[in-house]
């Protein structure tokens, strides 16, 4: 049985390939979508548990598709993954679940996805609301 299922967003193949080698081998399922809507389209066919969201997508990009998975379904934990600097400001905005820093570090990013598929609701609420950040997923200073 898995442990969770990851929606892995991104239109890098390599970044898709290694990620879903890493995700699979470490028990997750892996449901790999090449673009913002690609994305979304895959979120409606199941169930998923957790994802991952590059900021440079083609076709619809990565805050444009944040936002339409949050609208169908507010509490699930989203992780940004990006080569863009500069972005915690608006991830903290957002509420996003973690904000990614390319390159990903991956011991980081596994337990990244492990603390917010076990993040009770309590605290799940309360990052959306605003009374708490993400900062200790940040791989470089602010």
């Amino acid at each position: 049985m898995a442990k969770g299922i990851i929606l892995l967003a991104d239109d890098d193949e390599e970044v898709l390939a290694a990620l879903d080698g890493v995700f699979r081998s470490e028990g997750y399922e892996v449901i790999v979508a090449r673009n913002g809507r690609e994305a979304i389209a895959r979120f409606y066919e199941g169930h998923i548990d957790i994802a991952l969201i590059d900021l440079n997508m083609p076709v619809k990009g990565g805050w444009e598709t944040f936002e339409r998975l949050t609208t169908i379904h507010p509490l699930l934990p989203i992780i940004v993954i990006t080569a863009r600097p500069y972005q915690y400001p608006l991830a903290v905005a957002a509420r996003v679940g973690a904000l990614m820093e390319k390159p990903l570090d991956l011991v980081l990013l596994l337990q990244a996805i492990q603390d917010l598929l076990d993040e009770p609701i309590e605290q799940r609420l309360s990052r959306l609301t605003g009374k708490r950040t993400i900062t200790r997923y940040l791989q470089t200073p602010v």
